[in-house]
């Protein structure tokens, strides 16, 4: 018998923060790069940075979808689900206390 772990769920947060960090940390080596007359490096890392933006932008969009999917799937609309298994019973107890209460008249 295999035993197969799976690694732990990714924190897309803390993912997305640090590409942004480590963008923004290249941008600022770009930046020392022109002040230095490398002009052509500087290029390629603003390029890599909307590269990244556009990338980090595809998947969250993706990951919206899926969301909104999954919700859709579950019954969820408008950020809530509506539990008709509790509204059915609710409705059944106030029938009964009406008959209840009617019987007396």
């Amino acid at each position: 018998m295999t035993i197969v772990k799976k690694p732990p769920p990714v924190d897309l947060l803390a993912e997305t923060e640090e590409l942004y960090r480590e963008a923004a940390e290249d941008l600022v080596r770009a930046r020392r790069k022109l002040t230095e007359g490398r002009a052509e490096e500087v290029r390629a890392a603003v390029q890599a940075v909307k590269d990244l933006k556009v990338a980090l932008q595809l998947v969250m969009d993706e990951r919206a979808r899926v969301e909104r999917l999954r919700r859709t799937a579950g019954g969820i609309v408008h950020d809530y689900a509506l539990d008709l298994e509790a509204a059915r019973a609710e409705v059944g107890r106030r029938l009964a206390r009406l008959r209840d209460a009617g019987a007396g008249g």
